[in-house]
């Protein structure tokens, strides 16, 4: 996916999700303050996406309604939904990817059947992603910052190197 940068970083008890505000078209900047990372279930759950903004949108409402069947189970919605995202004629269209967590779980889903849950806590999507990432493994090794820190210089990292990813960031911690 290009055109944005979402990272979530779990360390010491907290999780951190951040997203850059840019929206591209082609080699063209469209928006510089958009919100790509958002709460849900009643605040228990943060997401964010990166691909075509109107179908992280339909990912996005999908996912809440797996959440409310499931009662706010992060591991069974995320599959639930990655299930239907394969096997929907209509979802299966959609390009996007996803980053959500909770309390206690974080995965990446994606259109391929992809329910992905990192070994260190870390995750990254879209054109800056690996920049974040990497980013944030550094830190996390090298460093006693907190997760949402470490998603803020990550971040800070990815946009000094992406073309596009931008610095108005938005991000939420649970």
């Amino acid at each position: 996916m290009r055109g944005t940068t979402i990272i979530a970083v779990r360390h010491n008890g907290s999780v951190a999700m951040g997203g850059d505000g840019q929206v591209s078209i082609g080699n063209t900047i469209m928006k510089h303050s958009a919100n790509k990372v958002r709460r849900m279930y009643g605040d228990k759950v943060i997401g964010g996406f990166a691909g075509a903004t109107a179908d992280a949108f339909s990912l996005f409402a999908r996912f809440e309604e797996k959440l409310e069947k499931f009662q706010g189970n992060l591991p069974r919605s995320a599959v639930e939904l990655a299930k239907d995202w394969r096997t929907d004629k209509l979802l299966r269209r959609l390009e996007a990817m996803l980053i959500v967590a909770d309390k206690d779980h974080s995965f990446l889903i994606s259109g391929n059947g992809d329910v992905i849950e990192a070994d260190d806590g870390i995750l990254a999507i879209g054109s800056g992603g690996m920049f974040a990432q990497s980013a944030a493994k550094a830190l996390l090794k090298h460093s006693q910052l907190n997760a949402r820190a470490i998603v803020e210089e990550s971040m800070d990292i990815a946009q000094s190197v992406c073309v596009f990813t931008n610095s108005n960031l938005t991000i939420e911690e649970l």
